[in-house]
């Protein structure tokens, strides 16, 4: 099947990260390469594009939609929490810009042996980079109620967290829990009917919740975006969709902190805590997909785009 991937909120990504011809850019959730070509159709032949993806389909496609560019692309397969290390093997230290584009994508979904939706039946598995042991089957058999009903709850948000964790663990005592009919047929039975009338799907939110557990969505963000906002030059900027609540909250709050740091309580008249600024927040609110966008393309609705934009402050740039 191809990889096929429709990039939400593309001209106001683009736009935000004012490419520079001779820049280096660097996309790390590459997917299908459709905010890379439009990087890479700005670049002159010194700029260079770094794209960086774990799913193997992924790759092989935007290679495919990117070999116009192949002298100024290089293309690795790895997590993005990889970026510094892969970019500094590559002998650069700092970037002008990095594109982060969150969402699980429609390839991913619609794919159903990926097992990453609730509306085929397919084998657990919703690894993003299928070198993983690890899938989805085995949290759901092997982990302990408390740290089901915990996921679904912190991650997927579901009311109902705590009665589709003992649904899960009392089904898988009969029979392990193979497939994503199984566990959607699970999740429903653990929901009462007036619920499943309104707010979507009921196994929305649990499928939600294993996935990011599995791929350690929110742990790698949080580890990685301190050090992505450090690779980057001097009016560098570093744009971040994301898809959910969660992931938008340690965006918002990183990219606060990078540009106020400071920790001295309010009332010293002087900052002795020693913390610099890194930059300013370009967008004081999340940029939002417009109802035309929605409207060609319904998986964009929850899209939010944060930017950050990099002031070193008179720091030694040497």
């Amino acid at each position: 099947m191809e990889f096929k991937h429709k990039s939400v909120l593309l001209q106001e990504t683009i736009e935000n990260l004012k490419v520079k011809p001779d820049g280096v850019y660097v996309d790390g959730t590459l997917g299908g390469a459709g905010h890379a070509l439009e990087v890479c159709k700005k670049l002159s032949a010194t700029g260079r594009f770094i794209g960086i993806d774990q799913d193997a389909a992924a790759i092989e496609t935007a290679a495919e939609r990117l070999k116009n560019y192949e002298s100024q692309t290089i293309i690795i397969r790895s997590n993005y929490c990889s970026m510094i290390r892969e970019v500094q093997n590559l002998g650069i230290r700092e970037v002008d810009g990095i594109v982060l584009d969150l969402g699980v994508s429609s390839y991913q979904l619609d794919t159903a042996e990926r097992g990453f939706t609730y509306r085929a039946d397919a084998p657990l598995d919703m690894r993003m980079d299928q070198r993983q042991e690890k899938t989805a089957r085995d949290i759901v058999n092997t982990y302990s109620e408390s740290e089901i009903y915990r996921i679904i709850r912190d991650y997927g948000e579901d009311r109902f967290a705590r009665n589709i964790a003992r649904h899960i663990v009392k089904a898988r005592e009969n029979a392990p829990i193979n497939t994503t009919g199984e566990l959607a047929e699970i999740i429903k039975q653990a929901i009462p009917m007036k619920a499943r009338a309104v707010g979507g799907h009921p196994a929305k939110r649990t499928f939600q919740a294993i996935r990011i557990e599995l791929n350690q969505e929110l742990e790698v963000l949080k580890q990685s975006l301190d050090d992505m906002i450090d690779l980057l030059g001097d009016g560098g900027r570093i744009c971040i969709i994301t898809f959910h609540s969660l992931e938008d909250r340690i965006v918002k709050n990183i990219f606060r902190n990078s540009e106020h740091p400071c920790t001295c309580p309010p009332d010293f008249p002087v900052c002795v805590c020693g913390k610099k600024s890194k930059g300013r927040v370009i967008t004081r609110k999340p940029i939002l997909p417009t109802e035309q966008e929605i409207a060609e393309n319904p998986r964009s609705k929850s899209a939010k785009l944060r930017v950050f934009e990099r002031i070193k402050n008179g720091e030694d740039q040497s």
